[in-house]
């Protein structure tokens, strides 16, 4: 399965708050749900909890979940995209601020509620400029860095996307992962983003990442296409 991350920007004069109802009551409806190969999708608006590195610019982030590389493939070249989502783009979007991540989910801890739409913590974090790529990938998904996250009051949900092995065959892809925490509610998160556990987190990350790559946008979730 990949996981697929999408931060987008309005375009230029556009209020964040029209970006955010185009993109979720119209663009994401008429338009990106319609892709056949598109298994879920879900739009995430940004939501104002002060935190430390928060990215100002990102309005919104889609997360979608596609089979495999032959039908992420297969659904850039469908007329509901081509016709449809890439045209509609520009209309709300600053493309060329758009960044995108392809990741490999590894799911710590599901979400408990069922359907419910969640606060969403996505961190983005580059790993520290002497540390293999391997090593990284197995920190943050090691026991202990995780033990640590899912110890923050409050959180319902811990999810990493490590970035897909083919980002890297030109490259280096901007970032190397994407956590995300899921709280209850705006509420919840920033309590846990101003706690003493989060300090913790920080610490963890201070063994494997590199401090001035990590970044972290505050989102309330909408879904799209749910799961099933």
């Amino acid at each position: 399965m990949i996981h697929q991350f999408i931060f987008a920007v309005p375009k230029p004069n556009l209020p964040a708050e029209a970006f955010q109802s185009y993109w979720v009551n119209f663009h994401a409806v008429e338009y990106a749900k319609k892709i056949p190969q598109i298994r879920q999708y879900l739009v995430a608006t940004r939501v104002h909890v002060p935190y430390a590195r928060e990215i100002p610019a990102f309005e919104g982030v889609a997360e979608i979940w596609l089979a495999n590389e032959e039908e992420q493939i297969a659904s850039l070249q469908t007329p509901e995209f081509l016709n449809g989502a890439r045209l509609d783009e520009p209309r709300w979007a600053a493309f060329w601020q758009t960044l995108v991540l392809d990741t490999d989910p590894h799911v710590i801890r599901a979400c408990s509620g069922g359907l419910r739409e969640f606060t969403k913590v996505y961190v983005l974090v580059k790993r520290s400029p002497t540390m293999e790529l391997r090593a990284f990938q197995e920190h943050i998904t090691s026991g202990a860095h995780c033990a640590t996250v899912t110890a923050l009051p409050g959180i319902r949900g811990h999810l990493i996307g490590l970035a897909r092995p083919g980002l890297y065959g030109l490259g280096e892809p901007r970032f190397d992962a994407v956590e995300v925490w899921s709280f209850e509610d705006a509420a919840a998160a920033g309590s846990a983003l101003a706690g003493d556990a989060v300090t913790a987190v920080a610490r963890s990350w201070s063994e494997f990442a590199d401090a001035r790559y990590i970044f972290t946008f505050v989102g309330r979730e909408h879904w799209i296409l749910p799961p099933g």
